[in-house]
């Protein structure tokens, strides 16, 4: 697979946003949802940011209060043995790390700005800043669909309840309508297909099992938009491969002639997170064609192996220019980067499912 990563990568570091305000830091600006309007490339960053703290010892905590829309800073202690803080992204009760307490940062949405897609201002004010009781540890990871004229944003909403996944829309990039909640926690990594399919919106979605099953990539219908159902089972986890340990969502699937193209990512289960593709029927995307055998993207230079959270390559958003996907994505949990892939190449390099044969794209 060749990959052309720009030369300018990172092209969105912490460095270059500023936090919304003065005793918070940025830690990270990443993950970003990927569009186009008025001649313009519009990065919707997820702009990670946490208090200060001058003493080693002291963990600060932001957490939003809903009833009045201020941010409460917790102080913990790190001696204190009734909490594991060995992940930094979290504060956990000891003894279970995958559960939660708290987040050490708070996340919102923030526009970057390009005529070239390579070089970005980044707007001075948040543009979605968590406002509900269903957002109070932040919102994470936008993905953006455009339907006819309208931009469809929907994110991870985190709070001590779960996170789930919410819905906004704009037209103008300017004025938001708040939708609700689409997917109820434990749910994340959704993505809204751009055009209806014999009369139905689809969406992928990635629901994390607390008994059996795994974090896997699932299929939904729905009339509205704001109401999902008939759930299916799409992929799942591959032992011994790349994405072994969980898979989700990436980019807003694409269209192509062979199939709805969705580029996913994958973690192993030592949390090394590549890309990947699948492959999906155009009149019945519940219906798998092919898959990659290997990642068509994996971390490999010094900003994709390094950074807050590392070895990490994570697209939330591609543009499609004739052959050419510029796929751009999160790289180590901190900074944006982009990547040219030939989109004949991504369909090549796919292994159809058994008894699947798509004649002169995929081998």
């Amino acid at each position: 697979m060749n990959v052309y990563r720009y030369e300018e990568n990172p092209l969105v570091s912490p460095g270059d946003v500023t936090a919304h305000r003065d005793d918070f830091e940025v830690i990270g600006a990443f993950n970003a949802g990927i569009t186009e309007y008025n001649g313009e490339v519009i990065m919707l960053l997820r702009v990670a940011e946490r208090p200060i703290s001058n003493d080693p010892a002291i963990v600060k905590a932001p957490v939003l209060d809903p009833e009045t829309g201020e941010l409460t800073v917790m102080e913990l202690n790190k001696e204190d043995p009734a909490f594991d803080f060995s992940d930094p992204r979290t504060i956990s009760r000891a003894g279970n790390p995958d559960s939660f307490v708290y987040l050490t940062s708070l996340s919102y949405l923030r526009i970057a700005r390009s005529i070239d897609g390579r070089h970005f201002t980044i707007d001075d004010q948040p543009f979605i800043f968590p406002s509900n009781e269903l957002e109070s540890f932040g919102i994470e990871d936008p993905r953006i669909t455009k339907i006819e004229d309208t931009y469809y944003i929907y994110y991870s909403a985190v709070s001590p309840v779960g996170v789930g996944e919410s819905l906004v829309s704009t037209k103008d990039w300017e004025h938001i309508e708040h939708m609700g909640m689409i997917f109820a926690p434990e749910n994340k990594d959704v993505l809204i297909f751009p055009e209806k399919i014999n009369g139905k919106y689809f969406a992928l979605h990635r629901p994390v099992p607390k008994s059996t099953g795994a974090p896997e990539i699932w299929i939904a219908e729905s009339d509205n938009l704001r109401y999902w159902g008939n759930h299916k089972y799409l992929i799942g986890l591959r032992e011994g491969m790349w994405d072994n340990g969980r898979i989700g969502g990436g980019a807003v699937p694409i269209k192509t002639e062979a199939g709805w193209l969705e580029l996913y990512h994958g973690a192993s289960s030592d949390n090394r997170y590549c890309m990947g593709a699948v492959l999906l029927d155009l009149n019945n995307p519940a219906k798998v064609l092919a898959r990659s055998e290997k990642p068509i993207l994996e971390p490999e230079a010094e900003y994709e192996v390094n950074g807050f959270f590392g070895n990490v390559v994570f697209s939330c958003g591609a543009l499609v220019e004739g052959d050419v996907v510029k796929m751009y994505y999160g790289a180590a949990d901190d900074s944006m980067a982009c990547a040219e892939l030939s989109l004949k190449e991504i369909l090549n390099s796919l292994t159809c499912e058994k008894g699947v044969k798509i004649p002169g794209l995929i081998n």
